[in-house]
C-alpha cells in the first residue's frame, strides 16, 4: 500500500531541545563522538530511522545526531510514574513488546504519514554482544504501509559507553554513520505481501551492515 507522505510541522518541546543539546555536548566532550552522513537525511516528509541497538544510550544518541526531531517507541514499562510524563515530553510513545501491539503500530504509521521522523530498532532488543542480530519484520511492515523513506544509522561504541549492566556512562569513542536511503519503492503496491516484507527486511539488514564496521556484524 502506497501512502502520500506530506510535510508537517515538527515542533520541538522545550525538554526535547534542552536534552538534545546537552547530549550533543556530552557525547562531544566525554566520547569524542563523530557523526557522518547527515547529508543523506531528507529535509521533509516521513522518515523511518532504523538503527542497531546495543545500549540504553542509543535513543539519545540518535536523537542528538539526527538533524530533525525524532519520535521514539519505548517499552511501556518506562511510562509508569514518575518517568512517564518526562519520557512523553521527549517525543516518545509506549509499545508493549512481544505482544504484537497494534495500537503502537498504528501510532508509528500515523507519525510517518504526518511527515515526521520515527526511530525503530529493527532487532527488537538490545544485542547482548554489541553485534547486529537478525532483524524482526515490524520495521519493514511499518515502512511499506506508511510509504516513509528509510534511513539506516549505524552506532559504534554505545555498548562501551553504557554497557548492559552498568548504571553509569564510561568514556568511550563513539561513531555514528548515517547511510543512503534504503530503496523500497519497487516493493510497495496496493497490498503489503509477506514476500515484500521479507525482501524489505533483507534490504534493511544489508543497509545496516553498510553503516557498521565489520566487527559489528
Amino acid at each position: 500500500m502506497s501512502a502520500e507522505v506530506k510535510a508537517a510541522p515538527e515542533p520541538r518541546t522545550p525538554l526535547f531541545v534542552i536534552s538534545e543539546n546537552l547530549f550533543w555536548l556530552f557525547f562531544l566532550l566525554f566520547n569524542r563522538w563523530k557523526v557522518t552522513g547527515r547529508e543523506h537525511v531528507p529535509r521533509t516528509g516521513g522518515v523511518l530511522i532504523i538503527a542497531n541497538h546495543a545500549s540504553y544510550a542509543d535513543p539519545p544518541i540518535v536523537g542528538a545526531a539526527f538533524p530533525r526531531p525524532v519520535n521514539f517507541m519505548a517499552k511501556s514499562e518506562l511510562f509508569s510514574f514518575p518517568l512517564g510524563p518526562i519520557i512523553r515530553r521527549t517525543h516518545a510513545f509506549p509499545v508493549r513488546r512481544g505482544e504484537g501491539d497494534r495500537a503502537a503500530l498504528r501510532t508509528a504509521i500515523r507519525i510517518l504519514r504526518e511527515g515526521k521522523v520515527l526511530l525503530i530498532f529493527p532487532e527488537g532488543m538490545r544485542s547482548p554482544e554489541g553485534k547486529l542480530i537478525e532483524l524482526e519484520q515490524g520495521a519493514a511492515f511499518v515502512a511499506l504501509v506508511s510509504g516513509a523513506q528509510v534511513v539506516p544509522m549505524g552506532i559504534d561504541g554505545a555498548d562501551k559507553l553504557l554497557p548492559l549492566h552498568s548504571p553509569l556512562p564510561r568514556p568511550a569513542k563513539l561513531r555514528v554513520r548515517i547511510g543512503p536511503l534504503v530503496p523500497l519503492s519497487d516493493l510497495r503496491g496496493e497490498r503489503v505481501t509477506r514476500e515484500a516484507i521479507a525482501a524489505a527486511t533483507e534490504r534493511m539488514a544489508a543497509a545496516l551492515r553498510e553503516v557498521l564496521p565489520p566487527e559489528r556484524w
